[in-house]
């Protein structure tokens, strides 16, 4: 099923806003009543923690997130993220909605700069996944072992079902997917 989702202006001004001057890292879009039109729920500066906690546990979201990590040789990065949050709540209209309203955003905003991240649990979005994720793309790939630009689902990269980022352990296997709060506790716990 195929839906035309309008991006209204105020989402390519975050971005840029973001993008540009830094003076934000989190930008947070949802789509309104009617599910045609994606626009701006929230930009301002949040800690990972907060992140966790602004997203609505039914309900999807997209996010821009600017992500600040360390490299394998300790150099501080950063990498901005295009988030795409389909909770198992939600439903099928919504699930459907925002799939389409990722496409929408990420060809109107810079998508080949956006490293995509699906989630679909809050451990999904683990800081040390996020971070791990964002590393395996300053890598340079090696060719031999692969040969299309697609690897497989448990591995860092893009699957058929979106990137899948690094666990510990063994990263040709899916990661096991934590509930979102019992996550959210933890969260809680460790600030």
């Amino acid at each position: 099923m195929s839906r035309d989702i309008a991006v209204d202006d105020s989402c390519t001004s975050a971005f840029w806003e973001l993008k540009s001057k830094r003076d934000i890292n989190t930008v947070i879009y949802r789509l309104n009543d009617l599910l045609n039109s994606c626009v701006v729920e929230h930009e301002g500066n949040l800690t990972h923690d907060e992140l966790l906690l602004a997203l609505p546990a039914n309900e999807p979201r997209l996010v821009i997130y600017d992500l600040p990590f360390a490299t394998g040789d300790g150099t501080r990065q950063n990498k901005i993220l295009l988030i795409s949050w389909l909770p198992p709540a939600a439903t099928p209209q919504y699930k459907v909605a925002y799939g389409c309203a990722h496409a929408a955003l990420r060809d109107t905003l810079d998508g080949s700069q956006l490293l995509p991240v699906r989630s679909t649990e809050a451990a999904d979005l683990a800081y040390h996944r996020l971070a791990s994720h964002a590393r395996t793309t300053e890598q340079p790939r090696d060719t031999s072992e692969h040969s299309g630009s697609t690897t497989s689902a448990g591995q860092a990269g893009t699957s058929a079902e979106g990137p899948s980022p690094r666990h510990q352990g063994n990263p040709h296997e899916t990661p096991p997917m934590g509930q979102i709060t019992a996550h959210r506790k933890a969260a809680s716990a460790d600030a």
